[in-house]
Formats: structure tokens, C-alpha cells, sequence
């Protein structure tokens, strides 16, 4: 095996203890766990690394808060965070903690080598700076700009929606722009190095083509970081020390760069899109600057949503890990995370779909697959697994099945699309369930000449599900390890992923017990949602203000007719705005319908169905435009896909155009 085959180094981003995770933080993780596992399952030897990002003026306020130094501050936060990875059974190789002493040492040796090399030099910083973000933003990037009453600026909020302060103070910069065209290089001849595609031409168009400013890589107006040896006033920008954490972590400059020199470059890296562009642009920037080789692919998956928009403590609208776990136990979280969210886009957290998901895919499906075969066995065969010989038509059929499926989950695993490798494994657990319908070991039981027959049936069904279980042993941790049992298999010593006999002169238990039992849907969800606006209780959150019970009950009304003539009152209700075309493609079963996928300035992608495919039958032509868009139109389920607005067209007879705008028109830009 060459070394490309035989080693895989998956990393998360460092998460910034700055409060208690999330289900959406969570996701991150359980998705680079569930592809560590898969890779071992294949045969790789994997390293997979995970941690905490601990420095910054957040971390020093946020301990000062609450009387402690930032030391003992998150000392406390990465404990909480190992224990919540614990409780999710992360099976991370190592947890890296950038004010661990071998990271520190290893930043300030990066920073110092290139000061020498001129690629960092000394200046001074002036401009917008948000402490929430731990970004620096120009005043043409701020989402919203205050101004007194002569003009001048006085502040204003990043993309995020957290204000943000002048900064002036003596900084070094990083020649960013030094690099620019080495990098766009390096995205046409390595294709697959951002994904999805649409984050690289967000990379492209928003921050690329106008011009890479140099970075500010250093503060002087707090401490609490990694000193720069030669100047300890200034202490390194935090996103320049965490980024070098995935390096850091292998042991680079320092004494034993042997794990560096096996795992380097990471095959993969997943961030969430919010920090696609400093994985993208500022990373590899500096490791082209180090003379390192770049990773190999940074993945920038979606978000997990509410049906209020995006999880956050300021909405009251978070759900923790713990609760689901403590409630209906980690495979069904796990479960859920990995099916319910397409991997590169966004996706939604409801109750009522948490507990669908639990009683239909798992406790009707599987559990039941399971259930049935096990009791079968016993009132059959005496709970001995006899034959798996192949007897009739429909065995073979139920073999190729499973190859199909084995060839189909393996494809979709090595492209991320763990849903889609789910559904895979899914179909073939219906297929299963249909075999028992189609073979109907109940009648065959009846005729003694059909004995060999029948005990063939129940020891396909018994190794359909030892294979079924390795095939989810990547995303749920527990569930296979209860079937092995429940089938009297070695979980240890037995994960052959071919169609064999294995199963064959195992005893079943004789006690099964529902692995997943069905829920009571309506408490279930009551249940979810009041965990929930306690939540809401403790952020003060719960209760909306005046002016948003008026908003949303106006949102409510819908009009009876469309009047020939409306007021001004009545245009101002609609609300316009610029967006970027990010990706377009074909809607599924629908010839007219053109899916398109916005950045409306709001940080959360925007999904509109709009019949334009038969004039932009080169649709692909229109990603990185910009265009006008309805945004508060109620949405409307369109073909199976919701439909969050309309696209302004002009029409003149049959020449149909969608209304673009020039580029130097900002995303979320209100027409008025």
C-alpha cells in the first residue's frame, strides 16, 4: 500500500469555549467521527484530531466575568467539552488545546521564522474589529454602519449581527496579497480542494477577486495569547494560533515530527461554513509561506437551523446534547444528525422530525427487522442460526441486493454524503423486511419438506442484519453492538463486510428486547419543546417584544385578493433585496423548475425554486450574479422543496430576464 492509501487525517475545527456546545456544534464533530470510523472500518491506519481554541479577548473578558483567570477559565470549558465528547462516544486520536506549552512553543517558532523571511512585518492596525467574532472587518464588510449626525462612522455590526469597535494600535500584517495568485492557482489545479463548489466561488468573488488586504496577525491591547518572543508586547492574532493547531498537533517544530511527517497533509478538514475563508485563504497562505503542502480538502458544511433561523443562546433557541441523549440515548442523536442534515447544505432541527426518525427509521424498520428475525429463530430452530445456503431466487436476489448496497453506502462514505449512505443502508433494511413478506417463513414452517428452506430464510435474515449493523457501526456506536449480541456474535472479531455464513451455528438470545422501542410522538415532542423554552427562560428569550408580536402576526394575514392599486403602506411591506447566486442546478422532477441556493447577507442560505430553465439552459453560467429577491413571501413546498421567495424577472412577450445587478452591490442590500 502507497502511504495515500494507508493513513487519513480528518480534523475538526477547534471549538472556542466561550459557552456550553450545542447540538449544532455537535454535529461537526460527530460527522468527522463518523468518517474516522468508516476509514478504520476500511482499513486505514486514521488520525483524527479535535480541541479547543483558548486564546483571544473574548476568552480574557469572558473570565473576567465570572471573577477567574483565563487560565482556570478554560481549564473548566475543556473539561466540559471532553466530557460532552466522551458522552458522544467521539473517538477522537488526540484533543489539542492551544495554550497546551508544545502548541505555544510551536507558534511563536512559526510566527518568528516568518518575520525573518519578510512575510510578516511591523505596522499599525486601524480599523473595525468584533470581539464575538474574533474578526477584523473594513468598513465595507460591516453588515450595518452607525454614523453621528455629521456623518462620520461610529461603529456598526459585522455579517454576524455583533457590533464591532475601532481598533488602532501598532500591529504586524501578513503579506496576504504576496500569495493571491499562487492560491487561485492552486484552486484550478486542485478542483476539489473547497467543497461544496459553492463555498469556493464565495472564496473567489467576495474576497479573492477585489483584492486580499494584508492580515493583522498580532494584538497589543490584551494579553491573554501566545507572545511573540522577539516583540512580547504583541501577542498573535487568534486565528493565526488556532489555524496552526492541525500542524502543531503532529508534532511540527518540535523535537518529534514524526506524526507530522506519517499524517501531513490532512486528507480532509471540516469547518462550518462561517469559517470557510480563513481555512481556504489564510491557511493555506500561510503553510504556502511555511513550504508546506496544503491539506488535501476543506469541507465547509451547512448549519443546523431552527425554523427561527440559525441555534444561538441570543434566540433562547438552542437544544443541548445531553438532554436528547439522557431522553432516547446517543444512537438516535447520532442517527439523526448524520440522516436528517444534507452534509454541504443546511438543514432544519425540529421535534417532531427527531421523534419521526426515531420511531419510523429506527424502532419500525430496524427494530423491527431484528425483532421479527429473532423471534422467528427461536420458534423455528430453537434460537440455532442453521443455513445460509442459497435455495431460491429471491435468497440470491436478497444477496445482490446487499452487494449493490455495499458498493452504493461505500461511494456515498468516501464523498461525505452520509445521508445519502444511510438511505442506502435503509433501502436495503426494507428490502430485508420485504424478503420476509416475500418468503413467508410462517407457511414454510408449516411443511416439513420445505425445512432446509425455511431455516436458509432465517439465516439470511441473520447475517442481512450482522452486515446491516457494521454498516451503521460508523455513525451509531451502541445499536450494533446489541445486535451482535442479540444474534450471538463476537462484535470484535467479526466485521467482514461480504455476504457469507458466519451467522451459522450462532445462538440467538433467547429475551430479545427492543433496541429502539416506539415513542409516544405527541409527549415526545411537548417534551423537546419544553426543555426547550427553558432554555428560553434562562436566556430571557422567551417572550417577544411588541413590535415582533406585531410583525408576526402580520406575516399571519394573508390577502384575499391582489388589488389593482395599493398604498404605500402596502409596497413598503414587500421587501427586496440583493443576493448572490452561490449554486443552481435542475429541480428534481421538474422540467421548468431551476433550485437555487442565495447568500442574502444574513450568514444563512437561501433556497428559491423558479421556472427559468427554459431561458438559462446554461444555468450554471449564472452562479457568483447577483440578484433581486422577495424575501418575505411565505414559503411554499414546491415539488417536494421549500421555496423560500421569489426572483424578480422582467418580461417583454417571450423574452423572460431575471433582474441582475451589478457586483459592487452588497448581498442583503434592501431595494427601497
Amino acid at each position: 500500500m502507497t502511504k495515500d492509501n494507508k493513513t487519513f487525517y480528518i480534523t475538526t475545527p477547534i471549538y472556542y469555549p466561550s459557552g456550553k456546545l450545542t447540538i449544532g456544534n455537535s454535529y461537526t464533530t460527530i460527522a468527522a467521527d463518523t468518517l474516522a470510523r468508516y476509514k478504520r472500518n476500511e482499513g486505514y491506519d486514521v488520525f483524527f484530531l479535535t480541541g479547543t481554541d483558548e486564546h483571544g479577548l473574548k476568552i480574557e473578558q469572558k473570565a473576567e466575568a465570572k471573577n477567574m483567570e483565563p487560565q482556570e477559565y478554560v481549564d473548566m470549558m475543556a473539561a466540559d467539552i471532553k466530557k460532552l465528547w466522551k458522552t458522544l462516544e467521539i473517538s477522537n486520536d488526540k484533543f489539542i488545546r492551544t495554550t497546551d506549552d508544545y502548541h505555544v512553543k510551536a507558534v511563536q517558532k512559526i510566527v518568528e521564522k516568518l518575520i525573518a523571511q519578510g512575510d510578516i512585518y511591523l505596522g499599525e492596525y486601524t480599523g473595525w474589529y468584533s470581539v464575538d467574532d474574533e474578526e477584523y472587518f473594513t468598513e465595507s464588510q460591516l453588515a450595518e454602519v452607525f454614523r453621528d449626525k455629521d456623518g462620520n462612522v461610529t461603529g456598526g455590526k459585522a455579517p454576524s449581527g455583533h457590533e464591532v469597535t475601532l481598533v488602532k494600535e501598532p500591529s504586524y500584517f501578513f503579506k496576504m496579497s504576496k500569495y493571491a495568485d499562487r492560491l487561485l492557482k492552486y484552486y484550478e489545479d486542485n478542483p476539489t480542494f473547497i467543497e461544496p463548489e459553492i463555498r469556493k466561488n464565495e472564496m473567489i468573488n467576495n474576497f479573492i477577486k477585489p483584492g486580499l488586504e494584508d492580515l493583522a496577525v498580532s494584538r497589543t491591547s490584551f494579553k491573554w495569547g501566545v507572545p511573540i518572543p522577539s516583540d512580547p508586547k504583541h501577542v498573535v492574532y487568534v486565528w493565526v494560533d488556532a489555524l496552526l493547531n492541525y500542524i502543531t498537533a503532529l508534532g511540527y517544530m518540535s523535537d518529534d515530527d514524526s506524526l507530522f511527517k506519517k499524517f501531513w497533509p490532512a486528507n480532509v478538514q471540516f469547518v462550518g461554513k462561517e469559517i470557510v475563508r480563513f481555512h481556504t485563504i489564510y491557511w493555506p497562505i500561510i503553510l504556502m509561506a511555511l513550504g508546506i503542502d496544503l491539506p488535501k480538502q476543506v469541507f465547509g458544511h451547512g448549519w443546523l437551523l431552527m425554523k427561527d433561523g440559525k441555534m444561538s443562546k441570543s434566540k433562547g433557541n438552542v437544544v443541548y446534547p445531553e438532554m436528547l441523549v439522557n431522553r432516547y440515548g446517543l444512537d438516535s442523536l447520532r442517527y439523526y444528525l448524520m440522516r436528517a442534515m444534507p452534509f454541504g447544505n443546511d438543514g432544519v432541527f425540529t421535534p417532531e422530525d427527531y421523534i419521526d426518525k426515531i420511531n419510523y427509521d429506527l424502532a419500525n424498520d430496524l427494530g423491527n427487522l431484528l425483532n421479527r428475525t429473532i423471534s422467528m429463530i427461536n420458534k423455528y430452530d430453537d434460537g440455532k442460526i442453521i443455513s445460509v445456503a442459497d435455495m431460491t431466487d429471491l435468497d440470491k436476489d436478497l444477496e445482490q441486493s446487499y452487494a449493490d448496497t455495499l458498493t452504493d453506502y461505500r461511494d456515498h462514505m468516501d464523498k461525505f454524503e452520509f445521508p445519502e449512505a444511510l438511505a442506502s443502508v435503509w433501502a436495503f433494511i426494507s428490502r430485508a423486511n420485504k424478503y420476509i413478506d416475500e418468503t413467508k417463513p410462517w407457511i414454510l414452517a408449516k411443511d416439513d419438506s420445505k425445512k432446509a428452506e425455511l431455516q436458509s430464510v432465517l439465516g439470511h435474515l441473520a447475517e442481512s442484519l450482522r452486515l446491516i449493523a457494521l454498516l451503521i457501526s460508523p455513525v451509531m456506536t451502541q445499536s450494533p453492538i446489541k445486535i451482535f449480541a442479540q444474534l450471538g456474535l463476537d462484535y470484535d472479531n467479526d466485521k467482514s463486510l461480504e455476504f457469507g455464513d458466519t451467522v451459522v451455528g450462532k445462538t440467538v438470545t433467547s429475551d430479545p428486547e427492543p433496541i429502539f422501542p416506539r415513542l409516544d410522538a405527541k409527549e415526545e415532542v411537548e417534551y423537546i419543546k419544553g426543555k426547550m423554552a427553558e432554555e428560553q427562560a434562562k436566556n430571557g428569550s422567551g417572550k417577544l417584544s411588541k413590535s415582533a408580536q406585531a410583525k408576526a402576526k402580520a406575516q399571519k394575514q394573508e390577502e384575499d385578493e391582489y388589488p389593482k392599486e395599493i398604498s404605500f403602506d402596502d409596497f413598503a411591506k414587500v421587501k427586496m433585496v440583493v443576493t448572490e447566486i452561490l449554486d443552481v442546478k435542475r429541480a428534481a422532477n421538474a422540467d421548468k423548475l431551476l433550485q437555487f441556493t442565495l447568500d442574502d447577507g444574513t450568514g444563512v442560505d437561501r433556497q428559491i425554486l423558479s421556472s427559468m430553465y427554459e431561458f438559462y439552459p446554461n444555468f450554471k453560467e449564472l452562479i457568483g450574479k447577483k440578484v433581486v429577491a422577495c424575501i418575505n413571501l411565505k414559503p411554499r413546498k414546491i415539488r417536494g422543496e421549500w421555496s423560500n421567495g421569489m426572483l424578480l424577472s422582467t418580461e417583454m412577450g417571450d423574452d423572460v430576464k431575471l433582474v441582475i445587478v451589478d457586483n459592487s452591490h452588497k448581498n442583503g442590500a434592501i431595494l427601497g
